[in-house]
């Protein structure tokens, strides 16, 4: 990270990396893929074999989850394997299963499982259901989905959802805030890990009395609601609309969560920003709209990133239009694993 960043962070500014709670079983999200683990080989399901597009690597141990999750990744391929029904090719757009998406709450272990099929076949997923149910987990299966998904993409809009168990959500504690975390949230992958990330987020924004703060790419709302007791409003911009429940859950009322592509709706906010905060999704801020930010001509802004490669490069464009690192770090949300979480405040230069 630092030699990435080397052309506008200062080495003297780095403070020290902070490290996760915990290193195995933090992952409170994964989505696993069925296929086959070579060309035609049995049905398979785990993750996409590195530096591949089609083969899949059965997953049996996976060390980044809690145990759960490989129990009924096993319990799911074992009965998918007897239904005997074929997994979706890509290439060929034909088949059924698609994926199995599992979320696992850390505060209580409420287990959210999603089943993702296209709509080739008329199947029955009543066995699959029971077999999961019946598993001895650590934690408690609360909601069993069955997803349709007939689109191109692994992640185009779900024609249909079926709700085969329980409830389509469950809720996640951080930081004294609670979240409603459905199957589609976005939400930090590690639960604790996340809590040192927006507490060194609340560190580098500093003083906030009587200011408006943009949250922008605020996701489920965490950054914004953990600012706005503190604040004198928060505004957070963000495609899907979670952040709006979340923030009445917690009882606040200075928070106001406009949905919506930051591109398009930044043009449309009546508030003027002292502050933005700034978590973009792995390929950084859309051109377009990093001048749309500039313009707003605040004197300090935080940005968090989890691929560094893209803080780079909008890092250049903040340079040019006269902002500098005033203070970097890096928080380890990804134990195990080449991927890292980097955040730096950015001060405009002639203050």
């Amino acid at each position: 990270v630092r030699d990435l960043l080397k052309d506008y962070v200062n080495d003297d500014i780095w403070e020290e990396i902070k490290g996760s709670p915990k290193v195995h079983g933090y992952r409170n999200k994964m989505e696993f893929s069925f296929g086959d683990e070579v060309k035609d080989g049995p049905l398979a399901l785990g993750m996409h074999k590195k530096n591949t597009f089609h083969d899949i690597v059965n997953i049996t141990d996976c060390q980044i989850v809690d145990n759960d999750y490989n129990l009924i990744v096993k319990c799911a391929l074992n009965i998918a394997q007897q239904m005997e029904l074929p997994f979706y090719h890509k290439m060929r757009h034909e088949g059924y299963f698609r994926h199995l998406v599992v979320r696992r709450a850390e505060s209580s272990g409420d287990i959210l499982v999603n089943i993702v099929t296209t709509s080739q076949v008329e199947a029955d997923l009543t066995k699959l259901r029971d077999a999961l149910l019946e598993l001895p987990l650590s934690g408690k299966i609360i909601g069993i989905l069955h997803t349709t998904n007939d689109s191109l993409a692994d992640w185009g809009h779900a024609c249909k959802i079926e709700m085969l168990y329980g409830q389509d959500y469950f809720y996640e504690e951080i930081l004294g805030l609670k979240f409603k975390i459905s199957p589609f949230s976005f939400f930090q992958t590690n639960t604790l890990g996340a809590e040192v990330l927006y507490k060194t987020a609340r560190d580098f924004v500093g003083e906030t009395k009587d200011k408006v703060i943009f949250d922008l790419y605020s996701g489920t709302g965490t950054i914004a609601q953990m600012l706005a007791p503190v604040a004198k409003k928060v505004v957070g911009v963000e495609i899907v609309e979670a952040a709006k429940v979340n923030a009445e859950l917690n009882g606040l009322d200075n928070c106001e969560f406009i949905a919506g592509d930051v591109l398009k709706v930044v043009d449309e906010l009546e508030d003027k920003p002292d502050f933005i905060v700034l978590d973009p999704p792995r390929d950084g801020i859309h051109p377009k709209a990093i001048q749309k930010i500039i313009d707003f001509g605040v004197e300090q802004m935080v940005y968090i990133s989890c691929k560094p490669t893209s803080l780079a490069r909008d890092l250049e464009v903040f340079e040019a239009a006269g902002y500098k690192v005033k203070r970097a770090t890096a928080v380890d949300q990804f134990p195990n694993t080449v991927h890292i979480e980097s955040m730096v405040l950015l001060q405009k230069d002639n203050i």
